[in-house]
């Protein structure tokens, strides 16, 4: 029996896009380990379909292993602090046939019961694999293009100078996370949400002064020229800079955003005098409105479309921090979803009430260690249902290649 529930069929389609991402790394790369504290690409190759055998396959169906040993081989990425590498050889992993094998298998398998996993099981399935579809871009960002094919891709390079006036936000209710859930991932409403989501909670900000669009490389580029170091994204040549897009090295865009680690944001927001939003400000700024109400997403409740920002697999690279006027929030800040995640002050931490799901515990749990800060927004390669309010990603503080920027506030 083939899948045809809409959330079976959102699992096919999400296995389609990264299966278009595995489809440019050339052949003979797959042993390559683009980001030294990572995995080998051979371990994304096999990990999608492991972790889908494993939730939903044996987990919440119990079907019977047939290769335990990818199973478990393929079952847990790492998160190694900056500067600390494995020590595995090409030699200890499979061959690219004989994973590509077991995947087809995985699928052949699952396709036949998909339809009658637990809805919560093929959440986490489609949204892990969605978050993978963003994390092994920026991975594959970093392989030479020696070991990729050049994606096809349109650069918005120009847009309008951006406004560098700070946004008064007046003081006002905020609501971080999602009504109790179950302990399934299951809102009253009956949607998704990841643990650490998971309860809502009610605080007041104060008011406080934000700026309206991200920082931009321009304004980062005065930065490196009174003595910081460059991001992670440039490169210099000669006297030049230039920014490494995923089709290759152009001139530096000075009006997109900069991709900097949260260490590098803070430095720059102190030399500024200023200092980073904390999750909380960047929700009152983002979801909050004059009138006291909190909307689904920062222009309102619409759903995410192309014209309100940069997001959703649309474009491998940033855009200028201007272009999507139609995304701004009541409060006239724009680009709070898409075009970068932005770096909070806030360690990533437990809401009170929190549960780790019992079918997948070490989620977020094991990142509750103060070396993880909370980003919130989304990236060019962020998927659209990952949007929603309540949701958040974590990284350690010098973490260079994920697809991230800021902004700056006055409290």
């Amino acid at each position: 029996m083939r899948p045809h529930t809409p959330l079976a069929r959102s699992l096919i389609e999400a296995r389609a896009r990264t299966d278009t991402l595995f489809g440019m790394v050339k052949p003979d790369a797959f042993y390559e380990r683009p980001i030294p504290e990572r995995h080998r690409i051979i371990f994304y190759l096999g990990h999608l379909d492991a972790f889908d055998w494993n939730q939903i396959g044996q987990g919440a169906l119990g079907l019977t292993p047939f290769q335990n040993s990818f199973d478990q081989l393929f079952a847990f990425g790492i998160d190694p602090p900056v500067g600390q590498l494995p020590d595995d050889k090409p030699s200890d992993w499979p061959t690219v046939d004989e994973v590509l094998s077991y995947n087809q298998r995985v699928r052949l398998n699952l396709d036949e019961v998909l339809d009658q996993a637990p809805e919560q099981s093929l959440h986490v399935a489609v949204e892990h694999r969605l978050m993978h579809a963003e994390t092994f871009a920026y991975i594959l960002h970093q392989a030479s293009l020696d070991h990729r094919l050049p994606p096809q891709t349109r650069l918005r390079l120009v847009g309008p100078a951006p406004d560098l006036a700070m946004i008064e936000i007046p003081e006002g209710p905020v609501t971080l996370g999602r009504p109790c859930h179950d302990g399934f991932g299951q809102s009253p409403d009956g949607s998704f949400g990841w643990d650490n989501e998971f309860d809502a909670h009610a605080c007041s900000v104060a008011s406080f002064a934000i700026s309206k669009y991200k920082v931009t490389n321009g304004e980062y580029l005065e930065f490196v020229r009174a003595g910081a170091g460059p991001p992670p994204f440039w490169t210099r040549r000669s006297d030049q800079w230039f920014w490494l897009a995923m089709a290759g090295t152009i001139p530096l865009p000075l009006d997109w955003p900069v991709y900097v680690t949260y260490e590098q944001a803070l430095a720059y927001a102190r030399w500024a005098g200023k200092t980073l939003p904390t999750e909380a400000q960047f929700h009152r700024a983002a979801y909050g409105a004059p009138s006291g109400e909190e909307r689904l997403y920062p222009w309102g409740d619409e759903p995410p479309d192309e014209r309100r920002g940069n997001f959703d697999f649309r474009h491998w690279d940033p855009i200028p921090v201007t272009a999507t006027p139609l995304g701004d929030s009541a409060f006239g800040v724009s680009q709070l979803v898409g075009n970068g995640w932005e770096w909070t002050t806030t360690p990533f931490q437990p809401f009170p009430g929190f549960q780790p799901f019992p079918f997948y515990p070490s989620y977020s749990a094991p990142f509750f260690d103060g070396a993880h800060f909370v980003l919130k927004g989304a990236s060019p390669r962020t998927a659209a249902r990952l949007l929603r309010r309540s949701f958040r990603n974590w990284f350690r503080p010098n973490y260079p290649y994920v697809y991230a920027g800021f902004r700056c506030v006055e409290n």
